[in-house]
């Protein structure tokens, strides 16, 4: 799919690969529209991208919520790509019981609605989604709801790929990825190997797939090793993830 003078629509895009993703979007052409909760950042990407920005809480009921965003979108979305997400890090019997609701409520349940409410102009316009899950959905300890989250979204990506052949479905599983996204977890990056990678490398590589209609992308590449591991020997992958992290 080509994306120029089409329009995109892109969720977390105050920071991150949502915002390295709205830039390589508008350099190819897209009309633009981006949607974050942090109105100064999501200002500042829609005046160095053209973007048209709404302020939205994707998790709210009411006038704040999803509605608000459909309601400002200038014309039936051909991209819609779901990059808002948030993690917790910690033992599971840890979490806060709100917090993982919270995960569940914006990593799993806004992405479901919001595909739901678009689904019909994604199919008028053949057009294409991106999920932006996570290696986590393969499990990591740790990060057990936040990987639940990943792994829904990933499954729900599958359904929806068979149940509307007119589009392209394409899931995105970045390994560690240089954002403020560990800050907000509650712990930082602390391992040597691997190291994060660029938020645009990330944008590079879900353009790529999102023009060759790509099922998945895992980046770095090496990490679709992982995955083979886990979905051909799901035992052996959780004894070396114990092992090696």
């Amino acid at each position: 799919m080509r994306v120029a003078d089409r329009v995109a629509l892109v969720t977390g895009a105050s920071s991150g690969i949502g915002a390295a993703l709205a830039e390589r979007l508008a350099a190819d052409g897209a009309r633009l529209v981006v949607t974050g909760r942090d109105a100064e950042r999501l200002h500042q990407v829609a005046e160095r991208t053209g973007a048209k920005a709404v302020v939205a809480d994707l998790v709210a009921d009411g006038a704040s919520g999803v509605g608000t965003l459909l309601d400002a979108l200038p014309a039936r979305p051909a991209l819609v790509v779901h990059c808002a997400g948030a993690g917790a890090a910690g033992p599971l019997a840890e979490l806060a019981p709100a917090r993982a609701d919270e995960l569940i409520d914006l990593n799993l349940r806004a992405p479901i609605q919001l595909t739901r409410a678009l689904l019909p102009d994604l199919q008028a316009e053949r057009g294409h989604l991106v999920f932006v899950a996570s290696i986590a959905a393969l499990g990591v300890a740790g990060e057990a709801v936040y990987s639940a989250t990943k792994a829904g979204l990933r499954g729900f990506a599958d359904a929806v790929r068979i149940e509307a052949p007119e589009i392209g479905v394409t899931t995105v599983l970045p390994g560690a990825v240089d954002t403020p996204y560990f800050g907000r977890r509650g712990r930082e990056y602390d391992r040597r190997f691997p190291r994060p990678i660029r938020a645009d490398r990330v944008a590079e590589e879900i353009a790529r797939g999102i023009r060759r209609d790509a099922v998945e992308v895992v980046t770095p590449r090496w990490l679709a090793l992982g995955a083979r591991v886990h979905g051909a020997a799901p035992a052996l992958f959780a004894r070396a993830s114990r092992r090696f992290g």
